[in-house]
C-alpha cells in the first residue's frame, strides 16, 4: 500500500510541476496539449506513476477476493494511463490520428472505469466512515465526465462550441479520480468485510439459534450447532452457502 501511496504522491508532484512549469491557461488548455511543451516529458511521467499506484491498490484489492470487480475496473484504469501517456495526442488543427484516437478513448475508459469502481466500493463498505465520501467524489467525477463529453459530441454535429472552459472541466475530472484513487487506501486499511447484508454475517447465523431442549436431544442439537459453526468457519468470507447455512 506504501508503494501505491509513494506512486500517487509522485505522480501528483509531476503533473503540478508542469503545470507550473509551462504557465499555459489552465482553463482553456486541456492536459494532453501540455506534451507539446519543453517539459512537456513530465505528463507521461506522471501518468506512468499514477498507473503504478493504482496497479498495486488493485492487486492488493484483488488479493483480498471479496473486491475484485473493482480491482479489474482500477486495473484498467491504470492501463488507460499508460496508453494515454504512451500516445499523445494530435496538436490542434489535425486530423484525428491512430495514435489521437488511442489517447482520446483510452482517457474515456479511464475516466469512466474509476467512478464505477468507487461506487462499488462504497455500496460494499456502506455504513463505514469513508464510503460516503467515496461514493460523492465518484459521482462527481461522473457527472463531471458528462459536460467533458458534450463538446465532442457537439463537434461531431458540426458545431464548435464556444466559450467552454475544457481545461477546467478536464482537470475536475482528473482531481476527482485521483482522489478515489487515493482513498482506495482507506478500503485497503479497513480489512475485508466481514458478515453484512450479502452474506448474512458469521454473528447473525451463530445468533440463530434451535430452542434449547434439555436431555439427550439437547446435547444432540448442541453438537450439531458446533459441528455447523465449525464448516462455517472453514467456508471462505464470500461463498454463497453462507446464506444458507
Amino acid at each position: 500500500m506504501l508503494i501505491g501511496y509513494a506512486a500517487i504522491g509522485a505522480g501528483a508532484a509531476s503533473m503540478i510541476g508542469l503545470h507550473v512549469a509551462t504557465g499555459l491557461d489552465p482553463l482553456h488548455t486541456v492536459i494532453s496539449e501540455y506534451a507539446f511543451e519543453p517539459d512537456g516529458w513530465l505528463l507521461p511521467t506522471s501518468l506512468t506513476l499514477f498507473a503504478v499506484g493504482a496497479t498495486a491498490f488493485a492487486v492488493l484489492l484483488a488479493r483480498r477476493g471479496e473486491d475484485r470487480k473493482a480491482a479489474l475496473l482500477v486495473g484498467v484504469w491504470g492501463l488507460c494511463m499508460l496508453l494515454v501517456g504512451a500516445f499523445p495526442t494530435d496538436r490542434p488543427g489535425v486530423p484525428l490520428s491512430m495514435s489521437g484516437g488511442i489517447h482520446r478513448y483510452a482517457a474515456f475508459a479511464a475516466f469512466l472505469a474509476m467512478p464505477v469502481a468507487g461506487l462499488i466500493l462504497a455500496r460494499r463498505h456502506e455504513g463505514r466512515p469513508y464510503a460516503r465520501a467515496v461514493k460523492a467524489f465518484s459521482l462527481v467525477s461522473m457527472g463531471v465526465l458528462v459536460l467533458v463529453v458534450v463538446p465532442y459530441a457537439v463537434r461531431m454535429l458540426g458545431v464548435e462550441p464556444v466559450g467552454v472552459p475544457a481545461g477546467a472541466i478536464q482537470r475536475l475530472v482528473v482531481v476527482s479520480e485521483v482522489v478515489v484513487l487515493a482513498m482506495l487506501g482507506l478500503v485497503l486499511g479497513s480489512g475485508p468485510v466481514r458478515g453484512g447484508a450479502a452474506f448474512g454475517g458469521r454473528e447473525r447465523l451463530r445468533g440463530q439459534r434451535r430452542p434449547r431442549i434439555g436431555g439427550a436431544a439437547g446435547a444432540a442439537g448442541a453438537h450439531g450447532d458446533a459441528v455447523a459453526d465449525a464448516r462455517l468457519d472453514r467456508l471462505p468470507v464470500d461463498d454463497p452457502r453462507r446464506c444458507f447455512s
